[in-house]
């Protein structure tokens, strides 16, 4: 049995994000006066008295989007409605009862969840604001809770009200996901067209409008018996053309996204050349020693113009920091190639957490110094290596005790990181290289 799900809906700007980012005790959900930031489904698994549920934010009720996306937004809420068990309907103490509200109490009954509706009233951190709330039971849900989600006021008994309505819906701990997989690229190059594939649903909104997806949404799905996360994030411009909070706070979500996923399949647009954003995210990626898969979508629309060889040279050569990530070619739309994209991850996921013994790394660190030995450069001495060793996984760390850490040039550097890829079983993910300081032993007299 799935477990249980609990949704927050109600009108824009009565604090719906805060009372989810209140609840799950993280910042997930992207908290800014303008109206109508959430437009997904943002949900997260939270856990109370061992009694674990899903809890969703929705956009807000009657929405007029600045993208024109209103329609695709309410969609998203009645999907949550449909399947919560519990539905908190929110409302704002400080403004009172307004027309969207009675409209949301409307758009509750009509869709016959009446009986899974509590009503919570939000922003009263005021003694003076829970006199005015009993106004609100004239929209047909009983007398509201009085909460603050910005101070914490009120959580304990929302806490006691959502365990009371889960507890026996479904005893079911959520398995760990198996891999955790981000989702990146600039606007529009197919992310959440992707996300849907492999959901097998419409869980995040698609659209032509660029900027769409603003939250990071975290998408769960089950394959080869196991739980993945694919993490859908918000599409990255230069930061020159970011028009507001909103879309700065979209895209330092898409770098955390980078932080805690395993893996990372790097989007790009098959039909439209590299351009700065992609040079800039592959910049990041390999900061993070991210395992990485680049993902060449729409390539339905580019066959026979350019082979798969030509194509993925082009990409070694105008993004070199990330030469060791393999390319997919894909077509999201008609979900070509998605699962086999998810099957390489895992794969990269897989190399991204093998160990290797001393003696193996030692037979290829001598084999690298006969092949090419470190030489001197401008006067100093030239670098001498006595032994390396792994010293941790994702991504793999190797140490080399060197005399001197700072006599190793960048190019040679290089050098050994290409070999050892070639010669370990590292050849697709980035690897870590930390030099040492070991003095020389002095020679027996």
């Amino acid at each position: 049995m799935a477990l249980p799900i609990v949704a927050i809906v109600g009108r824009p700007n009565v604090g719906k994000s805060s009372l989810f980012n209140s609840l799950s005790r993280q910042r997930t959900s992207i908290v800014d006066p303008t109206p109508g930031v959430t437009r997904d489904r943002i949900s997260t698994i939270c856990e109370l008295d061992d009694v674990y549920f899903e809890l969703v934010d929705t956009g807000g009720v009657g929405i007029v989007d600045r993208d024109d996306l209103s329609e695709h937004v309410e969609r998203q809420i009645h999907f949550a409605m449909d399947r919560a068990h519990l539905i908190l309907f929110v409302v704002d103490a400080r403004e009172g009862l307004s027309p969207l509200d009675r409209e949301t109490a409307d758009l509750l009954r009509r869709h016959q969840h009446a009986e899974r509706v509590r009503l919570i009233a939000n922003k009263v951190d005021e003694p003076h604001l829970d006199e005015g709330i009993g106004e609100f039971v004239r929209l047909g849900f009983g007398e509201a809770l009085c909460v603050s989600a910005i101070h914490g006021l009120g959580r304990s008994r929302l806490q006691e009200l959502i365990l009371d309505s889960v507890r026996d819906v479904s005893d079911d701990v959520p398995a760990d996901p198996a891999i955790k997989i981000a989702l990146v690229g600039k606007r529009n190059v197919g992310k959440s067209t992707f996300i849907n594939a492999l959901a097998g649903e419409e869980r995040v909104i698609v659209s032509e409008i660029p900027g769409t997806t603003r939250d990071s949404v975290d998408v769960r799905f089950e394959k080869d018996g196991r739980t993945i996360v694919a993490i859908d994030t918000a599409g990255v411009r230069k930061k020159s053309k970011l028009a507001d909070d909103v879309e700065f706070y979209a895209s330092t979500r898409a770098t955390k996204s980078i932080r805690r996923a395993d893996v990372v399949l790097f989007l790009i647009d098959a039909t439209e050349p590299v351009g700065h954003v992609d040079k800039r995210l592959a910049s990041l990626i390999a900061m993070e020693y991210k395992p990485c898969i680049l993902v060449l979508n729409k390539w339905d629309m580019v066959k026979g113009r350019a082979s798969a060889d030509d194509y993925g040279d082009y990409l070694t050569k105008i993004m070199p920091e990330i030469d060791y990530a393999p390319v997919a070619f894909t077509s999201a739309i008609d979900h070509r190639n998605v699962y086999g994209t998810i099957d390489l991850a895992s794969e990269l996921f897989k190399q991204s957490q093998t160990r290797v013994t001393t003696g193996v790394l030692n037979a290829a660190l001598q084999e690298a110094l006969a092949a090419n030995a470190p030489k001197a450069k401008r006067g100093r001495k030239a670098p001498k290596f006595f032994y390396t060793a792994q010293v941790s996984v994702q991504p793999p760390t190797i140490i080399l005790f060197v005399n001197g850490p700072d006599l190793v040039t960048e190019n040679y550097e290089r050098f050994l990181r290409n070999r050892f890829r070639e010669r370990l079983p590292f050849d697709e993910i980035p690897i870590r290289l930390v030099f040492k300081a070991r003095r020389q032993e002095k020679r027996d007299a």
